[in-house]
């Protein structure tokens, strides 16, 4: 399956973002999507993936699943200044994983808010959820924060 996802981004969701036509894609159905370009830690070339976002000003967050090996996840570490293409445009800015537990949580609350239909998934509304239920659910996730320029 993940494959599959692979050539479906390669081929359809990455052009359409860099086409300015990202708000077919990022809608209230699919939730929140961008698309996240990195320089790769060993090759040094621009990779491009979507992934799940939730903004709050300049801010935009992000996360790697429990499952996912997240290679993206590895070169954002190595290499943090990211670009960023939204619905509404294109920026830059610097990511950085998020250690605080309470600004993982509120994080996480609204990237679970923000992911359409698939937010039923979570077994429970983030939005009435105690922040220990939300930590409890994120354990393991990465949550990442990138700061607009």
């Amino acid at each position: 399956m993940r494959a599959v996802f692979r050539i479906l981004n390669r081929l359809i969701v990455v052009p359409a973002f860099k086409a300015g036509l990202g708000w077919i894609i990022s809608n209230p159905i699919a939730g929140n999507i961008m698309v996240l370009g990195i320089t790769g830690r060993k090759t040094g070339r621009m990779r491009y993936t979507p992934v799940s976002y939730a903004r709050r000003g300049k801010m935009i967050y992000c996360y790697r699943g429990r499952e996912m090996q997240g290679q993206w996840y590895l070169n954002l570490l190595a290499n943090p200044r990211v670009e960023v293409i939204l619905p509404d445009g294109r920026f830059s800015g610097l990511g950085e994983e998020v250690i605080d537990s309470k600004e993982r949580v509120d994080a996480m609350r609204l990237l679970m808010q923000a992911s359409g239909l698939s937010s039923s998934l979570n077994g429970f509304d983030p939005s009435k959820a105690s922040d220990e239920v939300v930590a409890e659910m994120i354990q393991g996730i990465a949550v990442i924060r990138i700061i607009l320029d």
